[in-house]
């Protein structure tokens, strides 16, 4: 008796230690659980900007695309992107010009349609407390797997405003958030501006980017089938819900606006869209089908386009099933189109300078941070 009742304490034991390590070992703990990467950015709208920002328009579907190329743990991690805006004149004096433009979001679309909007006017630039807002107001979680960064661009001193820029940087670091400081303009005096400072404090990196230079998009063969392909794969999204129609208008309006930049900015949003970072379940029929939690009964028939509102359950799931192959066939093709577009772009990166541009130096840094959480490309 006193036999098993001892094995009975042990085994007790064990499960009790056990379910202590994983308890203070989140990574360990949500092995089976897919991780994600957030990044907030904070873009500084004051008047001498606007490079700034056509650069973040231009270049985010290339921030994605290399983010859709992450592992952790042998899973692709989810992304959520959230926007600022601060040192703009037009904004809250008593905010401190900055205000929370886009929360955490995996609507890539909106992102995008947010980054259009924003325009800039002269103001104040108060980073520290910029930071410590965007610590304040968003959520950013517990999960010790997940890759949380800021990433801030400026070009006016570091230490202006009221906020300590080293109490919100101990703040961000409790919260295993990376601050990543982006100063517009010369690299030393960015360094005398405190940028590097803050980058130092914050476990980040420092960078510095010539925003008024124009952005170099290079072409390849690849890029018109691309095209293409993408007017084809936007024919396979079917709306739904209340907000159905409207998100896919805005689908539409960001493909618009990616062309107004340039065609290649048209070419890496569609390698972005064949992407699985890009998922619009919550509006569109193909990518909610995909958990097997969704009911079509629920459905309400007016809020789907007209030629499958007098279609039965059947019938649209019958339809939905066959888009679904289509979009899985193409986002196949422009995936094999992007590999081999990448290695050209590569090639002929070589003989370009890409080195200050914003892509380029958020690509560098999320990829060296990334590292450290098990992350791998």
């Amino acid at each position: 008796m006193r036999t098993y009742v001892l094995k009975v304490f042990l085994l007790i034991h064990l499960l009790t230690g056990i379910t202590s390590y994983a308890t203070n070992n989140p990574i360990i703990k949500n092995d089976n659980k897919k991780q994600t990467v957030k990044v907030a950015l904070l873009l500084d709208t004051s008047n001498s900007m606007d490079g700034l920002i056509n650069q973040a328009k231009a270049q985010l579907w290339e921030i994605v695309n290399e983010l859709s190329y992450a592992k952790c743990r042998g899973k692709s991690p989810n992304l959520k992107i959230a926007l600022y805006e601060y040192g703009n004149s037009r904004l809250s004096v008593k905010e401190g010009y900055i205000k929370l433009v886009s929360k955490f979001t995996s609507d890539l679309d909106e992102i995008s349609e947010h980054l259009f909007s924003l325009t800039t006017n002269g103001g104040s630039e108060y980073c520290g407390q910029a930071i410590q807002t965007s610590i304040n107001e968003l959520k950013w979680g517990e999960d010790k797997g997940d890759l949380k960064m800021i990433f801030i661009a400026g070009n006016e001193p570091f230490t202006q405003g009221k906020v300590n820029f080293k109490d919100a940087i101990t703040d961000a670091k409790e919260k295993d958030i990376t601050i990543n400081t982006i100063f517009c303009g010369n690299y030393n005096q960015g360094i005398s501006g405190s940028w590097q400072q803050g980058a130092h404090l914050g476990g980040g990196d420092y960078m510095t980017i010539n925003q008024n230079k124009n952005i170099v998009h290079i072409v390849t063969p690849y890029d018109n089938d691309i095209i293409i392909l993408n007017k084809k794969l936007n024919k396979t999204y079917l709306y739904y819900g209340n907000k159905g129609a409207s998100k896919y208008e805005k689908q539409a309006k960001q493909d618009t606006n990616a062309e107004a930049l340039d065609e290649v900015v048209v070419v890496k949003r569609a390698v972005t869209k064949s992407s699985k970072l890009y998922n619009n379940a919550s509006w569109d029929l193909v990518d909610a089908s995909k958990d097997k939690n969704f009911s079509y009964k629920k459905l309400k028939k007016k809020q789907l386009p007209s030629y499958l509102q007098n279609k039965s359950t059947q019938e649209i799931k019958s339809y939905v099933k066959k888009q679904h192959a289509e979009r899985k066939e193409i986002q196949l093709k422009i995936q094999e189109l992007s590999k081999k577009r990448k290695k050209f772009v590569a090639k002929k990166q070589k003989e370009n300078n890409k080195k200050n541009e914003l892509e380029s130096v958020i690509i560098k840094a999320i990829k060296k941070q990334a590292k450290k959480k098990n992350y791998s490309w």
